[in-house]
């Protein structure tokens, strides 16, 4: 397993692993990035690609290549090692299906799913109409491979029996969401005559599936769309359909056009826009504005808003704004949607998209073509729906660009709209974003002392002569095994032979003493800090110690031994008297 893992580090590079789901941003030798696992406003999360490992120096996680797929896809050791050997071009050796974990049965049982959807749309009678029916909507025949477009059979078990023979329990597909269980106990396919769109995880794995209803059912009064019911896998509020084929694109063009449907994706993407993601089956979450923030501060929207309305859409996109979102806003023609224009004339998305409007200009504009803006009425009217917009706005210059220009075109005095911002007491959001907390990593004094004298040593080697081999006790297990290395090797000292858990906690140690700003750049000012660092640590030594002969003595008393009671004192007393001359 060991020489598998190994093969997998050496052919991968964590900054291109890690890059393509944060934005990096390159710091002297390092990289940093806002953090994904907390909410954070100043970057504390760093990179090295020496020492190929990361590291948040405000929520304290950090690792290798395989611990940050473990943390950033909330799965297992067994599902990280399986995404990045097929990033890194590895091939696993088969396992036994009974350790396999249950995360990876119902990744494969979504991908046999979705094979059987494929081979219904090429082959079956049915399929092949509704596969003439797609081509006939303008989407082409790479595309519907690309995508993996299918068709479910109008049968009750066709899939459940497909799965079954293939070794799954009906447990399994219906917590997959493929199935459903009647009142009898006995399950039945989910979907039935319909389209079927996969939707894919970051890594283009399937996770869920989108059915649209076509021919016979489409006559009855069923749901147009269907999909997958949140699984251990999917979750509506966290996939954004597309996501995967266009984040490169997203981060290359810093900029991520979002639409609403499936076909409106594919077909903006085969019309050679590819930064186009679709919220899969509901509004814009927080979740969704948390997952593109790794990849883009800029949106823009292709959604039908009622700017007056309170709909599911507008406050998505006013969360979006208040989370500093810069939005802009595609003007579709009437009735149309981008699957629409691009089916008739592809040429006129990429102009509608090169003629977005900021959403303050869309959110005027529309105001003031619904009131007028000479009466009072009117006034009172434009300046109820566009002063909350403005109360979202992050940045006070351009609150102060905007109440200028709502002031001057409702020939009013921008002291007068200050009185409303003022008064107007701002409406709950719908939802809120998800906010970590900021988990300050709880170290001790001695631990936090033991770190920067390691970084000073490492950053000023030449310092370590200041290390004696009674300072060696004053530090903990790791620290010490380091500095007795550093001892050992000396101007050699690379930390080779440490133990995996020690050589890990250097490695932060390098990290931390090249990322941080507040250390000394001269040399003097660094022996100052490190003889005042080392004797806090000497003298927190001392009281521990101090602590631990108090217990001992009250033993001692508790068990009338005098000789030990004795011995113990003169130990306390020593220490006591070593403790007053540093003060």
């Amino acid at each position: 397993m060991d020489s598998i893992i190994d093969e997998i580090k050496n052919r991968l590079d964590i900054v291109e692993v890690i890059s393509s789901y944060l934005k990096l941003e390159k710091v002297g030798s390092n990289y940093r990035a806002l953090c994904p696992f907390h909410s954070e406003k100043k970057p504390s999360f760093f990179v090295s690609p020496s020492r190929q490992i990361w590291h948040c120096f405000g929520c304290g996680k950090g690792g290798d290549v395989f611990k940050f797929i473990m943390e950033i896809e909330g799965v297992e050791f067994k599902d990280a090692l399986r995404i990045l050997a097929k990033r890194a071009g590895v091939e696993l050796k088969p396992q036994d299906p009974r350790i396999l974990t249950k995360k990876k049965r119902l990744y494969d049982i979504c991908e046999w799913a979705c094979k059987f959807f494929e081979k219904q749309l090429h082959e079956s009678k049915k399929g092949k109409e509704a596969k003439e029916y797609l081509k006939q909507r303008g989407i082409s025949e790479e595309s519907i491979r690309d995508w993996r477009i299918g068709w479910a059979p109008e049968t009750w078990h066709g899939l459940s029996e497909f799965l079954i023979k293939k070794g799954f329990k009906k447990e399994e597909i219906e917590e997959a969401g493929l199935a459903i269980k009647n009142e009898k106990g006995n399950i039945y396919d989910r979907f039935r005559g319909r389209i079927i769109f996969p939707i894919f995880d970051i890594n283009s794995q399937v996770i869920g599936f989108g059915g649209r209803v076509f021919g016979e059912k489409e006559e009855k009064t069923v749901a147009k769309y269907i999909n997958t019911p949140n699984t251990p896998l999917y979750d509506k509020s966290k996939v954004l359909y597309g996501l995967d084929k266009a984040k490169t694109e997203i981060r290359q063009k810093d900029a991520c056009i979002l639409v609403e449907g499936y076909t409106d994706v594919i077909m903006s993407h085969q019309a050679g826009v590819k930064n186009v993601v679709a919220v899969s089956g509901t509004a814009l979450t927080p979740y969704h504005l948390k997952l593109l923030k790794r990849y883009s501060d800029n949106l823009l929207t292709a959604f039908d808003m009622d700017i007056a309305g309170d709909s599911a859409t507008k406050r998505g996109i006013d969360l979006a704004q208040k989370e500093g979102f810069n939005i802009k806003v595609i003007s579709l023609p009437e009735g149309l949607d981008p699957a629409d224009v691009i089916l008739h004339h592809p040429e006129d998305w990429k102009s509608l998209i090169e003629k977005a409007k900021s959403i303050l200009d869309f959110y005027f504009d529309n105001a003031f073509s619904k009131f007028d803006s000479k009466t009072p009425e009117g006034k009172k009217e434009i300046a109820k729906i566009l002063i909350p917009v403005l109360k979202r706005i992050p940045n006070e210059i351009e609150v102060s660009h905007w109440v200028g220009e709502l002031a001057k075109r409702l020939q009013v005095k921008e002291e007068a709209i200050y009185q409303e911002m003022a008064k107007y007491q701002k409406e709950k959001e719908g939802f809120e974003v998800e906010k970590e907390q900021v988990k300050e990593e709880k170290k001790s004094r001695e631990a936090k002392l033991e770190e920067r004298i390691l970084c000073l040593l490492v950053r000023f080697p030449e310092l370590f002569k200041e290390i004696n081999l009674e300072s060696l006790d004053w530090f903990s297990e790791k620290p010490k095994e380091i500095l007795k290395k550093m001892k050992e090797e000396k101007e050699n000292f690379k930390g080779d032979g440490l133990t995996p858990e020690t050589k890990e906690y250097l490695d932060y140690i390098y990290l931390k003493s090249e990322v941080d700003e507040d250390f000394p750049e001269e040399k003097k000012n660094a022996v100052e800090e490190l003889q005042t660092s080392l004797k806090e640590l000497q003298i927190l030594h001392i009281k521990k110690q101090l602590n631990k002969l108090s217990d001992q003595i009250r033993l001692a008393e508790e068990a009338k031994n005098q000789e030990k009671i004795q011995k113990l004192m003169e130990e306390f007393n020593n220490l006591s008297k070593k403790l007053i001359e540093f003060k």
